[in-house]
């Protein structure tokens, strides 16, 4: 049995433990003795950028969720804005019971100066309504710049009312980068309390933060969501397709019998209507090829993992599978493709064919740019 059984890592919040460098929460004993206590992994990721991957238990995370109903506390959900569908909570109201939500959507600073921030978050707020969330109230930040920090902060004390908050939200929404930031604001430090990376479920277990009357922020583990082309994203490749910079969107006049890929991920066949637009909201790294589709099989079979890239190694995803969209010409549409981003369409009617890998979600919804 580890001797350190009753100590945490204070990035990740895992037990650590001495004794096998293969599993999570391993430290050496040498390290037991630094001021901060960080686990091998949260160690290697702050100081080497090393994002290795690291065994997951989505179900004993939504039981960590779970167990919330059973408090008087404020749920503070934090979603990505540049990826909604992909970063909701399946479930999430049935497992909060009747505690109050604020909804916090993140990585507004992705968006381009364009976009009207009231319609983003009337969006926001109405998406969640659908899904049976009554939020008491709906912001929009980025934790990674700082933009309106001190909004949430005023928001979680003025709704919290004395109890705990629990952060919580699927994986890589920035949860972490939030309660840094948070924490930065306050003036409690300017270190990285919380370790965060571009990998999926950094965050291991719940991690509590003292507040000054004997209340806690709860920082939970991130829900993972297979559903999202990100999850199945190799660590070194992860950074080409999550955006971490002002999206710059690609506009494409297309005829139909054409295709786009996005890298060797995802492909879209416009088979049928008339000229119209196609403009592309994904990370500005990722490659977008046009070909005709006549030539695209090949094409596909020819490049992908090379010119059509990610993935490197295509095995590592599942298989392609077609979802057949129909736009309806009444208004403008988005083709949204969880983990990825989404292609914002014509005001035409048309017949689009998605290529996706089998089991991530597609979803269309009206133009929210």
């Amino acid at each position: 049995m580890s001797k350190v059984k009753a100590v945490r890592c204070e990035g990740c919040g895992v037990p650590v433990q001495t004794e096998s460098p293969e599993q999570k929460g391993y430290i050496p004993e040498k390290a037991l003795e630094r001021e901060v206590i960080l686990c091998q992994r949260c160690f290697r990721i702050r100081h080497y950028g090393d994002l290795g991957a690291v065994e997951q238990d989505p179900e004993a995370y939504l039981r960590v969720l779970d167990e919330i109903a059973a408090t008087d506390s404020l749920v503070v959900l934090v979603v990505d804005l540049f990826d909604f569908a992909g970063s909701w909570i399946p479930g999430f109201s049935r497992r909060i019971g009747k505690n109050p939500v604020l909804l916090v959507a993140n990585k507004v600073d992705l968006f381009p100066k364009t976009a009207n921030w009231k319609r983003l978050r009337d969006w926001v707020s109405a998406s969640a309504r659908e899904m049976g969330v009554h939020p008491v109230d709906t912001l929009l930040c980025s934790s990674a710049k700082g933009l309106k920090i001190p909004d949430v902060m005023q928001a979680m004390e003025r709704y919290r009312e004395g109890r705990d908050i629990y952060i919580v939200g699927t994986t890589n929404v920035g949860k972490s980068t939030l309660i840094n930031r948070l924490l930065r604001e306050a003036g409690g430090t300017e270190e990285e309390m919380i370790t965060t990376s571009p990998y999926p479920g950094t965050t291991l277990d719940t991690i509590r933060i003292p507040l000054e009357d004997g209340k806690e922020i709860i920082d939970t583990p991130g829900i993972v969501r297979k559903d999202r082309i990100s999850e199945w994203v190799d660590p070194k490749e992860l950074k080409i397709v999550v955006p971490n910079a002002v999206l710059r969107p690609k506009v494409y006049q297309l005829n139909d019998g054409q295709t786009l890929f996005f890298g060797g991920l995802a492909r879209l066949d416009y088979v049928q209507g008339t000229r119209q637009p196609f403009v592309t909201y994904m990370s500005n790294r990722l490659y977008v090829h046009r070909t005709k589709l006549a030539q695209a099989d090949e094409i596909w079979q020819k490049h992908r993992g090379e010119l059509l890239a990610p993935p490197k190694d295509p095995a590592a995803i599942p298989p392609l599978t077609k979802h057949v969209i129909t736009l309806s010409g009444k208004e403008k549409e988005d083709i949204v493709i969880a983990g990825l981003g989404w292609v914002a369409c014509g005001k035409e009617k048309a017949r689009v064919e998605l290529w996706v890998p089998e089991g991530i979600q597609v979803s269309t919804r009206a133009a929210i740019i």
